[in-house]
């Protein structure tokens, strides 16, 4: 069994998940969360929500009482090129500066030790009612500890969220690689892990998979 789950919503008002979502799923989810929390030997559970200009604004302080009063953690993401749409633009993201600040007015944080290769910084509120965590990998670049690697529901190894570039590990498997051949396929993939994602510079492309098809 799984000992910590992360669930996405990127906003806790039904309408405004219907908006970004197409599904009106929103109440669905939170029973879902219900449901996982049951287990406590799943823990953390994180709530992730994309941070995005004009709109996460008006869902911090929501969120943040959320966190206050659930067992989740809530986890803000800075929105990254990775839409369907293509629609990213560097003025679309709301830094978690920016967020943070939003709700330290409101609920004063303080922030834990970070551990070895997160991508978040995590705060406690200081009264001691939950936790809150910000994944800033467009304004604070995590990319010079990062030990990542994801692997697609097509069997893609891919060493990089923003990878042009992927390892086939399902052909392997299905012709019966040994696991010593397979752990060389997975080294010589993690030794061309890119140095950094280059988001924000001259000549950055988008990678062709989207966050959905990308996968956790």
């Amino acid at each position: 069994m799984p000992t910590r789950s992360n669930v996405s919503i990127d906003s806790l008002q039904r309408d405004r998940f219907f908006h970004m979502t197409r599904r009106d799923s929103l109440p669905q989810v939170l029973r879902g969360l219900e449901s996982i929390a049951r287990h406590e030997s799943v823990r953390p559970i994180k709530v992730n929500a994309v941070a995005m200009r004009g709109f996460t604004e008006e869902e911090a302080i929501p969120f943040a009482e959320f966190a206050r009063s659930t067992a989740f953690q809530v986890r803000f993401i800075e929105f990254m090129p990775l839409d369907a749409d293509h629609a990213w633009e560097p003025d679309a993201v709301l830094t978690g500066d920016e967020l943070r600040a939003i709700i330290h007015g409101v609920h004063p944080l303080e922030e834990l030790p970070r551990e070895p290769h997160s991508t978040a910084r995590v705060f406690r509120f200081q009264d001691g009612s939950g936790e809150i965590g910000f994944v800033n990998p467009v304004s604070e670049p995590f990319c010079a500890d990062c030990n990542r690697v994801r692997l697609t529901a097509e069997g893609k190894l891919r060493t990089c969220l923003f990878s042009l570039h992927e390892t086939d590990m399902r052909e392997p498997l299905r012709s019966g690689a040994s696991d010593d051949e397979l752990e060389t396929v997975v080294r010589d993939a993690v030794w061309r892990k890119e140095l950094k994602h280059h988001i924000g510079e001259a000549g950055f492309r988008q990678p062709p998979r989207t966050m959905s098809a990308i996968g956790g």
